[in-house]
Parts: structure tokens; C-alpha cells; sequence
């Protein structure tokens, strides 16, 4: 069986979304992040500009193969706002992406229920809004070799239909290419194979 090396995710941030209840209004936002420190210059964004709301509750979720994520309610009741959001993020089935609701208090308290519900309801709507895309998992190779072995390198490069990621075409040569994970071990085969030609995996800080 072979594995699943497809993901689904945001590349750019949808409008944002308003859902009303009992007089609360509850903005809706989706941004696509890769780490924490984006994550973090959203949300202060959203303080400022939204300055006179009462609550900004979020929940991310970030990485490919190896996921991290949290659930922040911001004050309101444990559990009923950031794991309804998460759970939203779980239920489209996205990573690398951040969603924030961005609460107005409208002086009529909803309850722990209500607000589960209008913080579900708000994140639902903005990814419901989003365009989501499926991306491959890759792995990225570095290959090392001198200059006098450019046309069996690039030959293979062809016939694969690698991605070329960047090149340092001199003396000794360093080629970085994509590779989809599925194709990624007979891919590392062929080019480890072949004599005075290094081969060796690159870590992808979003995986």
C-alpha cells in the first residue's frame, strides 16, 4: 500500500468572516504559517487592529509528518473557544495554518454551549471561505559531485522530471532537488548508486 504523501493546507488568507450571536460579533480569520513566530506577529496584528474587542482565541496547527499544534480560549471558559476552532482545522483536514476569532462582548452572556457554538460556527465559516489546496510531501536531496559528471546528473534530473530547487554549477557542483516522498527512496537509490556522486537528505523546516 503506498503511503499518503498529499497534504492539505492554505497559501493565501481568505477574507475574514463575521458571525453574530446575541449580540456578540465573532470575526473570522485564516492565515498560512510554518512556524510559531508568524503565528505570533498575526495575532498582535489582529490586537491592534481589533483593540477593542474582548477576547482573541485561536488554534493552529503546524507541520507535515511531524504536527504540533495549540488551542488558546483567551480567557473565555476552558475549552470554548480554542478547541472548537481546532477542532475545525481537524475537520477540514488542513495543516500549517492559523485561525483566529476575534471576539465583540454584546452584554448578553451565551454560556459555555453558545460560545463552543459560535466559536465553532466562526471558524467553520472562514475555512468554508478559504480556497483550500492539496501539496505533496517532498523530500529535498543535496547532490555533490564534480563538473565532469553535469550530463549523467542532469540526464537523471530529466528522465525523473526532478524539480531543481537551487545550483551551484562550478568545480565541484551542489544541486538541491524536490522529490515526492513516494518517489523519494528509489530516487536516493539511483543517484547513491552511481560513483563519486554524494547523495544526502535535507531536513524541510515545515515537515
Amino acid at each position: 500500500m503506498t503511503e499518503k504523501d498529499t497534504y492539505k493546507t492554505i497559501d493565501v488568507a481568505p477574507e475574514p468572516v463575521l458571525f453574530k450571536e446575541k449580540n456578540s460579533k465573532f470575526f473570522g480569520y485564516a492565515f498560512p504559517v510554518f512556524d510559531e513566530e508568524r503565528v505570533r506577529s498575526h495575532l498582535d496584528r489582529l490586537k491592534k487592529e481589533h483593540h477593542a474587542a474582548r477576547h482573541w482565541c485561536y488554534a493552529y496547527q503546524l507541520g507535515v509528518e511531524t504536527i504540533s499544534y495549540r488551542a488558546n480560549d483567551d480567557g473565555e471558559p476552558n475549552n470554548s473557544a480554542g478547541m472548537p476552532i481546532y477542532g475545525q482545522i481537524q475537520s477540514f483536514d488542513v495543516t500549517n495554518i492559523l485561525i483566529v476569532v476575534v471576539r465583540y462582548f454584546g452584554g448578553v452572556k451565551l454560556g459555555v454551549g453558545g460560545l463552543i457554538q459560535a466559536y465553532k460556527t466562526a471558524a467553520q465559516m472562514v475555512l468554508e471561505q478559504a480556497q483550500i489546496i492539496e501539496k505533496t510531501i517532498d523530500i529535498h536531496y543535496l547532490i555533490i559531485f564534480e563538473y565532469k559528471l553535469m550530463n549523467t546528473v542532469m540526464h537523471i534530473i530529466k528522465e525523473r522530471q526532478l524539480d531543481i530547487i537551487n545550483q551551484k554549477l562550478e568545480l565541484n557542483c551542489q544541486i538541491t532537488i524536490s522529490v515526492r516522498k513516494n518517489e523519494a527512496e528509489t530516487i536516493f537509490d539511483i543517484f547513491n548508486r552511481l560513483f563519486e556522486i554524494t547523495i544526502k537528505p535535507i531536513l524541510l523546516k515545515n515537515q
